[in-house]
């Protein structure tokens, strides 16, 4: 099986090395394909105002100066030979769960993925926050490989893709996993306004809300219990019940 990573946390990032790991219990023609700098936050963007370069690292290793989106597409139309079997996006540096999948290019590499029709896989690990991050690593590396095998094992419809969540405990701790659907949060991005030496202001996007609370069977509900969180996702937007109240009106 030919598996494909990429991520939003960048080539170099520490949730890289714990993706490899990861991918090479599963198989052993793994390619790396990733951002060359922290592409946290871009979505599904893709570059189109400016070149791209594209960074050789080692055999199968590449960085792209563009986003994940950019990257899987690159690697599938340009540097590889064959199509990978599966893309396996992250492991990101932090959860991807409620409405903040939406932001997330950990999530996009995974749906860029199944815009070209191969399974893929977005994986996440919560971690710690006591003045510095402190991430988990170990587990999503432990629990992931077993998680996706049964994922492979599901006859989904291609235009599903897999969001995982690991919860921020120790491997051990892990209660299992749960089916779990896309929370909601209160809006909660808030701009913070600094000054730089020269007394000139600038600007930094921060996170400053709690999710809503009773939310039973949701991805925010799973990781606060220390379950795995495993969520299926499409691409399509439509909605259905709106479309129905629309063909009750008079056009």
């Amino acid at each position: 099986m030919r598996i494909l990573l990429t991520n939003d946390d960048g080539f170099f990032d520490d949730g890289m090395e714990a993706m490899i790991k990861i991918a090479q219990v599963l198989s052993d023609d793994v390619w790396v394909v990733a951002p060359q700098e922290d592409q946290s936050g871009m979505a599904h963007a893709i570059t189109m105002n400016h070149p791209m370069r594209v960074t050789k690292h080692d055999e199968k290793r590449y960085s792209v100066t563009g986003t994940p989106a950019d990257c899987v597409i690159m690697a599938v139309r340009e540097l590889m030979d064959e199509k990978p079997d599966l893309i396996l996006s992250g492991v990101n540096s932090g959860t991807n769960i409620g409405d903040y999948v939406n932001y997330s290019g950990t999530v996009a590499g995974a749906m860029e993925g199944m815009h070209l029709g191969i399974r893929s896989i977005a994986l996440s690990q919560a971690y710690f926050y006591g003045g510095k991050r402190d991430v988990p690593w170990d587990t999503a590396v432990q629990h992931a490989p077993d998680v996706i095998r049964k994922l492979l094992t599901l006859d989904a419809p291609i235009s599903t893709y897999f969001n995982v969540n690991f919860p921020r405990c120790s491997a051990e701790s892990v209660t299992g996993v749960e089916i779990a659907t896309q929370g909601k949060f209160e809006h909660a991005l808030k701009m913070e306004k600094r000054h730089d030496g020269r007394g000139r202001p600038y600007y930094w996007v921060v996170f400053d809300g709690e999710p809503t609370e009773g939310q039973p069977g949701s991805d925010i509900a799973a990781i606060d219990n220390n379950k795995i969180a495993v969520t299926p996702l499409q691409m399509n937007l439509t909605d259905s019940k709106v479309v129905s109240m629309l063909n009750t009106l008079d056009w």
